[in-house]
């Protein structure tokens, strides 16, 4: 079954009872949601209240919870402490993963991200060269960065030789930014389930960052939200703006179809089977890691 993405933009009451989440809004008729259909919530509106029994249930049920910032972009995520049985057990293997293992699961990462984005290129220009040329220069850690020279070519050709990638700027950035905060939530969430931690990362070390893992894991998955804003910008006269609209059509990327170990899964899915590939691979189960391809 595909977990439901449920993003409260009202303000709202949210509550728990008989297992499920139930959304009372001013002049609406009570709304609910059982809590174990629930894969990411997101609260963007800073008149939404909740009790703690309702918090308690998402983190038991893996529910990733968002909570919004002014500009409507994602700031916090809440995730469960144990997400697995083995979670002790595997948290110590990932401790001490082998740096060979290490660089090799980072050369497949960007590899395949390389390759999503010739595809994204090529569905929005018709061209991707030369980016299917870099693929095979990535080596073993990406030591010549590799990542780094495709993505000045990537992003000038997709949206403009102007455009520069900006945490902070509205317009494309803003879109970019939502997209790929919900995507990391996703993938934290799959992280969590399969008993890794998301703060011990491949190749992203920042110490004031508790999400690394999910950013290394994120990196392919990237183009299919560069894709999806570039087909949002070109129906919108104007500079993009972050409307409920074209929110909507960026979580709607999540349980689009992606092909995993030949077989056609949601997305949202497909996360939990890839951050158990990556699992395979850090405890020495697996040499080859799974990549969702978009």
């Amino acid at each position: 079954m595909i977990k439901r993405i449920v993003e409260i933009s009202n303000p709202a009451k949210l509550s728990l009872r008989n297992r499920q989440m139930v959304v009372d809004r001013e002049g609406f008729d009570l709304a609910t949601v059982p809590i174990e259909d629930l894969g990411m919530l997101i609260l963007d509106h800073p008149q939404i209240t909740h009790t703690q029994g309702l918090l308690a249930s998402c983190s038991e049920n893996n529910v990733a919870l968002l909570v919004c910032n002014s500009k409507h972009l994602p700031v916090s995520i809440l995730l469960p402490l144990e997400g697995n049985s083995l979670h002790s057990k595997t948290i110590t293997r990932q401790t001490q993963i082998a740096e060979t293992t290490r660089k090799r699961l980072w050369q497949a990462i960007i590899r395949a991200k390389i390759r999503e984005q010739a595809k994204a290129l090529f569905r929005s220009t018709g061209n991707d060269t030369p980016l299917p040329d870099y693929v095979k220069k990535v080596k073993s850690g990406d030591p010549d960065n590799i990542e780094a020279q495709v993505s000045r070519i990537y992003w000038q050709r997709l949206f403009g030789a102007a455009f520069r990638r900006d945490f902070d700027a509205p317009g494309i950035n803003s879109l970019l930014n939502y997209g790929y905060a919900v995507m990391r939530a996703a993938v934290a969430r799959a992280i969590v389930g399969t008993g890794l931690h998301p703060s011990l990362g491949l190749h992203h070390h920042n110490q004031y960052n508790s999400f690394c893992l999910a950013d290394d894991l994120l990196e392919p998955l990237r183009p299919a939200v560069d894709i999806k804003v570039f087909e949002l910008c070109q129906n919108i006269p104007g500079e993009p703006t972050l409307t409920t609209e074209n929110k909507q059509s960026l979580l709607e990327i999540l349980t689009r179809n992606c092909a995993f170990n030949a077989r056609q899964l949601p997305l949202i899915t497909s996360l939990h089977y890839y951050a158990a590939s990556v699992r395979k691979v850090i405890c020495g189960e697996h040499k080859r890691v799974e990549i969702p391809a978009l």
